[in-house]
């Protein structure tokens, strides 16, 4: 069988999930070490930046990029853990605003210190200007526009619709 030609361009999808296990692998022993999952973290997180208002869950699975049938999941669990709390709506009740709690945002502040200390040190590896320039590259990359009939995407090996 004669040998593929290579492909033109690096896998760059690839080396996306792998600049993002390497950055993961500094966090996970500061959210493992308070009982926390990746993706608990970034809802810790994008609460925290919601804290006076909350976010309806699919405001939520959007900002904190979870699916929805996994946040369902994970919501339950954070609440019986007294990190959030769930209200349903007085118009309808199939929405629900999720707010973090006093205990999940002291929980989420007191994260803050080393993550932020990550981000300086990853600061001082690159250096402030490429680390600016890392991230307007990625911003870029996000605004893309859809390709044409690309309405499935993927997160963790599941499909998003």
């Amino acid at each position: 069988m004669p040998r593929a030609a290579p492909f033109a361009h690096r896998n760059l999808p690839l080396l996306l999930l792998k600049a993002r296990e390497a950055l993961m692998q500094h966090r996970r022993p500061a959210l493992r070490a308070h009982g926390l999952s990746d993706q608990q973290w970034r809802v810790l997180r994008v609460l925290r930046e919601h804290a006076d208002e909350g976010l309806e869950t699919g405001q939520l699975a959007e900002r904190a990029y979870i699916l929805g049938p996994s946040l369902t999941g994970m919501l339950a669990r954070m609440e019986r853990d007294g990190l959030v709390t769930r209200q349903r709506s007085a118009e309808d009740a199939r929405r629900s605003l999720v707010r973090a709690t006093r205990e999940g945002l002291l929980l989420a502040d007191g994260l803050s210190g080393s993550i932020e200390a990550q981000y300086e040190d990853l600061a001082a590896h690159l250096g402030q200007a490429r680390l600016s320039q890392l991230y307007a590259l990625l911003d870029e990359l996000i605004a893309l526009p859809p390709h044409a009939g690309a309405d499935v995407a993927e997160e963790e090996g599941e499909s998003v619709r």
